[in-house]
């Protein structure tokens, strides 16, 4: 009776060790696909995911607050310049994943700070019924979306919270090849066409997805979703060029679930995970996630030169000169 006993504490507590299984995430994904993919890793590991949606500033910013008391052990997601400007603060810590080798390098950085789950290039959305109303056409390219016609019917991002919108920043910095005062200026003329800007870089496509606002800035694989949910979006990439999100995944310095979220952190590098993610319109760059699914190639659009390093070094003095001559306006 009394090894009856035991055995059958031994199985009790054996369970209540499994079901205290868990990892706390940040993530900057979408809250059905970040649903979608913590669930699947929950079913196969049994380890819970206690996930928090945060945007890419908010983010950054919460593990700067929280440093001295992290409250989470893993950030998945969120545009590759905050993860960079997380490294620069000392807030990530480095993982080398025996998954990392199916990422090239030119997608993960050189001492395993984080490593890029996929492509986002940025692009136009414009709902065709709203367009058909105001008599315009859907814009073609960056100077053509700062014309009268499209005065105050135009939403996008706030990029002191949005990583979107701050690679809308460093996107014009590239066509103006490195000139900020340029960059401000066409970035005032840009403030004429917006009605108002978000937190989320993903909020603007929404809105227009369902007629609140008739264009939108964001990323591709947001727009393309809406669209193929059914929202009378027509997409357009800008024809001077685009730049583009690696949108990626880093582990939080002294996070208190170390260990599963390092299994967190390679299981999304394995093949079921990256099944799931290539189902998102992105463009993945792991080289074993399935081609099958993408919509569009990186290498058939018209890129900007990105240097993300320099991106994520100037982000806060660049934000800072945007508050003050566009966001105080």
């Amino acid at each position: 009776m009394k090894k009856l006993f035991i055995m059958l504490f031994v199985v009790v507590l054996s369970f209540a060790v499994f079901a205290a299984e868990k990892v706390g995430a940040y993530t900057t994904l979408e809250e059905p696909l970040a649903k979608a993919l913590f669930d699947e890793f929950e079913s196969e590991t049994g380890i819970k995911v206690e996930w928090v949606r945060l945007s890419t500033g908010e983010a950054t910013a919460r593990m700067e607050a929280e440093s001295q008391n992290p409250q989470a052990s893993i950030w998945v997601g969120g545009v590759g310049l905050g993860h960079i400007e997380a490294k620069q603060k000392g807030l990530t810590t480095p993982y080398k994943s025996p998954l990392a080798k199916n990422t090239p390098d030119k997608y993960r950085d050189s001492e395993a700070y984080w490593i890029g789950l996929y492509v986002g290039p940025l692009a136009f959305g414009t709902n065709t019924e709203r367009a058909k109303e105001l008599g315009i056409e859907p814009p073609e390219g960056w100077f053509d979306i700062i014309d009268s016609k499209y005065t105050k019917i135009v939403r996008v991002a706030n990029p002191g919270t949005s990583g979107t919108a701050y690679n809308v920043v460093t996107n014009i910095i590239s066509l103006f090849g490195g000139n900020e005062d340029l960059t401000f200026e066409y970035l005032k003329k840009l403030d004429n066409s917006i009605d108002q800007y978000t937190k989320s870089g993903s909020a603007g496509g929404k809105s227009a997805a369902i007629g609140e606002i008739p264009i939108a800035i964001g990323y591709l694989h947001d727009l393309v979703k809406l669209k193929k949910e059914g929202a009378p979006l027509e997409i357009t990439i800008p024809k001077e060029g685009t730049g583009f999100e690696l949108a990626s995944m880093s582990l939080i310095k002294n996070g208190p679930d170390s260990l599963n979220a390092k299994k967190l952190y390679n299981w999304v590098l394995g093949e079921k995970a990256q099944s799931i993610i290539a189902s998102w319109y992105v463009i993945p760059v792991s080289t074993i996630a399935p081609k099958d699914k993408v919509v569009v190639r990186i290498e058939d659009l018209k890129t900007v030169e990105q240097n993300y390093e320099w991106d994520a070094a100037n982000k806060e003095r660049l934000v800072e000169r945007w508050n003050k001559e566009i966001g105080s306006k």
